[in-house]
């Protein structure tokens, strides 16, 4: 259990690590940028699940029968809500411009700056949401082989 805990950390840490340098050339470049705390989720919630989809039996999370169940339930708000920002911030790029969100930047660096936003909102975006929708399935599986096979 120890192992399980230390390794859960490490992850925790590896996970707050990428966050900060996907992060960090918006932080350095917008001084006003609206998103985020959703593209924090995004980031957190894409390499959590991720993690525990494909490493369920190294997890905590591996012989919680009752956390499992409600993590299922829990996934289905989840997708919703981050369907909803991306959509949010999709709407927004499209009524406000490029100019709302980059503000007065150099034209290059305002492109760049652009595309690379649109480009890593959208990739932890839909991973995230895409992992939301295959984590239920997977607790699923696990929850039917530890009843019947005694394995996760």
């Amino acid at each position: 259990m120890k192992q399980k805990q230390y390794l859960e950390l490490i992850w925790w840490v590896v996970t707050i690590l990428i966050a900060a340098v996907v992060l960090f050339p918006i932080y350095t470049n917008l001084n006003n940028f609206k998103f985020y705390w959703i593209n924090i989720i995004y980031i957190f919630t894409f390499i959590t699940v991720s993690r525990y989809i494909f490493l369920l039996p190294h997890t905590f999370l591996a012989n919680k029968e009752i956390l499992k169940i409600i993590l299922i339930f829990l996934c289905i708000p989840a997708i919703f809500l981050l369907s909803q920002e991306l959509n949010l911030f999709q709407t927004y790029v499209d009524q406000e411009g490029v100019d709302a969100v980059v503000g007065n930047l150099p034209y290059q660096k305002r492109e760049s700056m652009i595309s690379y936003i649109r480009n890593e909102m959208f990739f932890f975006g839909m991973g995230s949401i895409l992992s939301c929708v295959i984590l239920p399935l997977r607790l699923i599986l696990s929850i039917w082989r530890g009843r019947n096979r005694g394995t996760v």
